[in-house]
């Protein structure tokens, strides 16, 4: 059970790590590149709310904001995809909102407000994508899928809004493209990434014998 959540964080890293590298490669356009990776974060999304927090509710495992301090505690979902987003390198992603718990959430311009109303005002929009300055965007309607989002959202003592209600667009998933992007991909040079440490990596010892290659 403690290896759910790296094991969940590490699977989402890596697929859209290939994703990414896949997609600049045969040089697609931004949008096809974009609804590529928001389609593979809305699935991971999806998978962790209903096959990990909802399946572990009952045994008292629960989402909570300060996850850390208790192993009985799991991610929110926003905090699951921003876990995921930090160990990417290359582009952004994230969950954002008109009305989020976390002020970090709300939208970076005013481009990304205007389309988050959109999604909300129109349900079968799923998608919208766009320039913004030097960036590509594109915008997945984020939705409240199960009750307890709802709940968690409705009865936070700092919500902005409390009266959503199931299925209602709480938000979108973003991604961030830089449209000056290399389509050779990311360079890798000789010192390492500067990202931080994900779980997977410390649980990992480090080798005692060199790998044939540097021999």
């Amino acid at each position: 059970m403690s290896f759910g959540r790296p094991v969940l964080i590490l699977v989402l890293s890596v697929g859209l790590t290939l994703v990414a590298w896949s997609a600049k490669a045969a040089d697609p356009t931004f949008d096809q590149t974009a609804r590529y990776i928001l389609e593979i974060v809305k699935a991971f999304r999806t998978a962790y709310v209903l096959d990990v927090v909802e399946h572990l509710r009952e045994s008292g495992v629960v989402p909570k904001e300060d996850w850390q301090k208790d192993s009985h505690f799991l991610p929110l979902p926003a905090q699951f995809v921003k876990s995921a987003a930090a160990q990417v390198n290359g582009f952004e992603m994230g969950l954002i909102g008109l009305t989020p718990l976390n002020p970090a959430n709300r939208p970076k311009t005013t481009a990304e407000s205007e389309a988050l109303v959109q999604l909300e005002k129109n349900r079968d929009v799923r998608v919208l994508s766009f320039v913004d300055g030097d960036q590509f965007k594109a915008i997945s309607a984020d939705l409240a899928i199960v009750q307890s989002c709802v709940d968690c959202h409705n009865q936070h003592p700092q919500a902005p809004r409390q009266n959503f209600r199931r299925w209602d667009v709480m938000g979108g998933i973003i991604v961030r493209l830089n449209r000056n992007a290399s389509s050779e991909g990311l360079p890798l040079g000789p010192e390492p990434s500067k990202r931080p440490v994900g779980p997977i990596e410390r649980a990992v010892p480090n080798p005692t014998v060199p790998a044939p290659w540097v021999r």
